[in-house]
């Protein structure tokens, strides 16, 4: 059963995966038809720990092993010191090298970093430093933001329904660039931030990504050419386009299919004697590469399109908003089992449960909020005493409240694991912490900065050349 507090966002998601795509294009032509008319301690060293060593039952490497020996003999020196709360070892060299990333994919496209992904003040700093840009979603994300000496020119207050409060504090710090998608929102920002720069945000597919958008943001684009003229008749200057095709959006189409949508309310603006000059294709690029499809892929299907719709020439300018890009996996989560229960299943099955200290109402609020199915591996152990048996056994994985929900892993297979053992989580960096609490007065868990030694920095960084298969639109935007 679900929580009350819960079970909203879970039912609404439910729901609209079982709506038809959007029929964004067909749309799209009518509305130009008509657009003339409207308008991221000292101690005795732990020994290196080989990532063969821990037990993993879902295999994916996506570190330089080198790297990911290392983070193991981190969090092993951790455990050694006599940590029995819950850390993650942060990575920032990681973020550096999706900057790198980025910036050879889509040398075109300014990133403006999602915060809510994962407001890390080190991360942010080390973004910053970087030159990326960020998309602030509150006051508070923006303040955050401005702390670091950060000019407001960077931030793009990218929240669609903003409370009026904060569209003021927008405009007393200078932050000149935000969105709307509805008549309110244009009338609060009339009031609280007259000489803004607007973009529309712009109803898209958005069917294939892990978090849903477009059943609470985006207009339709049926209602794009009476907005445009209502943004008019208030004395609003909107600049361009916004669209989002989802958190962890798992199709390159989508995003061509979004850029095309996009490039329609640009030729209705034009055609009505305001032209556009900016393009904001939002976020959903993948935090980590699947087989299915990854980042590189994404980035070869876009540039085509981007080139045909939004050429350099046009004066265009294109941004977006990755959030779990940077973030994801920059972090590694080690919990502590605290606890055991061995019971038998219906069938007779012999089944471990395993507690630890860290759950849904903490980091692992992503297995709700974000659909994920968190990695996990047995930190192998570096304390006498402690044992494991060797082989599978049925097991579940449990977090610390008192919340009989708060179950993170209802099928695992683990070895039997002795109390005081550890487990950790790779690729805990975006949506985990961000929407933490402490609920039951359980801690969420401490940051530990790790440092590549000078061999490791730079090590087997994922290439735009790993992968040039483009999607099946991106000839057609050749």
């Amino acid at each position: 059963m679900v929580p009350l507090h819960m079970s909203g966002r879970t039912v609404l998601r439910a729901l609209h995966h079982r709506q038809s795509s959007l029929k964004t294009l067909s749309v799209c032509s009518k509305a130009v038809a008509s657009a003339a008319t409207q308008l991221r301690v000292a101690a005795p060293a732990a020994d290196p720990i080989r990532v063969e060593d821990a037990v993993t039952w879902m295999p994916r490497e996506v570190k330089p092993l080198g790297v990911a020996q290392a983070i193991l003999t981190e969090m092993s020196q951790r455990v050694l010191e006599g940590a029995e709360d819950p850390f993650f070892v942060v990575d920032l060299d990681d973020v550096q090298s999706r900057v790198n990333l980025w910036r050879e994919c889509l040398p075109d496209v300014e990133p403006f970093y999602a915060v809510k992904c994962n407001p890390d003040s080190e991360m942010l700093s080390l973004l910053a430093s970087n030159g990326v840009n960020f998309d602030c979603a509150s006051q508070r994300e923006m303040q955050q933001v401005l702390d670091l000496q950060v000019e407001p020119s960077r931030i793009v207050y990218a929240n669609p329904c903003k409370q009026p409060s904060h569209i003021r504090f927008a405009a007393a710090e200078g932050v000149g660039l935000t969105v709307f998608d509805s008549d309110s929102e244009l009338r609060k920002i009339a009031v609280g931030h007259p000489g803004s720069d607007l973009l529309i945000r712009i109803q898209v597919d958005d069917s294939k990504a892990q978090c849903v958008m477009s059943d609470k943001y985006g207009a339709p684009p049926a209602d794009v050419p009476r907005l445009l003229g209502l943004a008019r008749e208030l004395g609003l200057n909107v600049r361009g386009v916004s669209f989002h095709v989802g958190s962890g959006c798992y199709s390159a189409n989508s995003f061509v299919d979004a850029v095309t949508a996009a490039s329609c309310v640009h030729r209705i603006a034009a055609d009505a004697g305001a032209p556009m000059d900016i393009l904001d294709i939002g976020g959903g690029f993948p935090g980590v590469d699947t087989p299915q499809l990854s980042f590189a892929t994404i980035a070869a299907s876009l540039r085509p399109a981007l080139a045909r719709y939004f050429p350099r020439s046009s004066g265009v300018r294109v941004i977006a908003e990755p959030g779990r890009f940077f973030a994801a996996t920059s972090h590694t989560l080690a919990v502590n089992i605290i606890g055991k229960k061995c019971v038998t299943r219906p069938d007779g099955a012999p089944h471990t449960m395993y507690y630890v200290n860290d759950g849904l109402y903490g980091s692992f609020n992503c297995v709700v909020y974000d659909h994920a199915d968190p990695e996990y591996r047995v930190l192998p152990d570096v304390r006498v005493g402690l044992k494991e048996s060797e082989g599978a056994q049925s097991s579940s994985v449990w977090g610390p409240t008192c919340d009989g929900f708060d179950c993170i892993i209802k099928e695992a297979e683990l070895p039997h694991l002795d109390v005081g053992r550890w487990l950790y989580f790779p690729d805990m960096g975006a949506y985990t912490s961000a929407a933490g609490s402490t609920f039951n007065g359980m801690p969420l868990p401490e940051k530990l900065y790790f440092e590549r030694t000078p061999e490791l920095v730079g090590g087997a960084a994922a290439s735009c050349a790993d992968s040039v298969e483009e999607c099946d639109l991106a000839a057609a935007c050749a």
